[in-house]
């Protein structure tokens, strides 16, 4: 006698299963017109797939093109999915796969606001200065900072601002570029 087990409404791996979830960078060009976006959203919230990232601007605006950049996570045959089923959108012109492609190139933007007198407003600045954070507004009790780069970069100021007194983050979402003369 076999048990069914039930289908779950997530499509990433479960305890046991074979593939590791692997973060992908999905570069999707699209005709930049009403709607474009939702279909896009609709394909991920539908089918259970999760989105890391997103950033979206018109590239081309003569032809009305743009660029949805996507960071999404799952196993290597749901990223393979999440791909074709992309493809198959009608306003869709091509995707291309980032990470697979080579090291993509990709950067991130944040207004990181810290609160903060005496020596810890000295230290945040002084940590600033590290990282090349840029001072955007200011006051006897704040910093809000500007800082660009890897995700990663910018999670490791957030983390140490944190300590310094941390008010507020706001981060634009990844944007990301292939490596080399192909575009796309």
């Amino acid at each position: 006698m076999s048990t069914v087990k039930p289908l779950s409404k997530s499509h990433y791996v479960g305890p046991g299963a074979a593939q590791a979830v692997v973060s992908r960078t999905l570069s999707v060009i699209v005709d930049n017109e009403p709607g474009v976006l939702a279909r896009v959203i609709g394909l991920f919230s539908g089918r259970g797939y999760n989105i890391d990232s997103l950033t979206v601007t018109e590239t081309e605006h003569e032809k009305h093109i743009s660029r949805i950049t996507i960071v999404t996570r799952g196993t290597p045959d749901v990223i393979e999915q999440i791909k074709h089923q992309l493809e198959r959108l009608i306003p869709v012109h091509r995707v291309r796969d980032l990470t697979v492609e080579g090291v993509a190139l990709e950067r991130e933007l944040a207004l990181i606001k810290v609160a903060g007198k005496g020596e810890k407003r000295i230290e945040a600045l002084r940590i600033a200065e590290i990282f090349r954070a840029k001072v955007v507004d200011t006051s006897t009790e704040h910093f809000v900072f500007e800082v660009t780069g890897k995700p990663s970069k910018l999670e490791e100021f957030i983390q140490i601002m944190t300590e310094l007194g941390l008010v507020e983050v706001s981060r634009t979402g990844i944007a990301a570029i292939g490596r080399g003369a192909s575009s796309g």
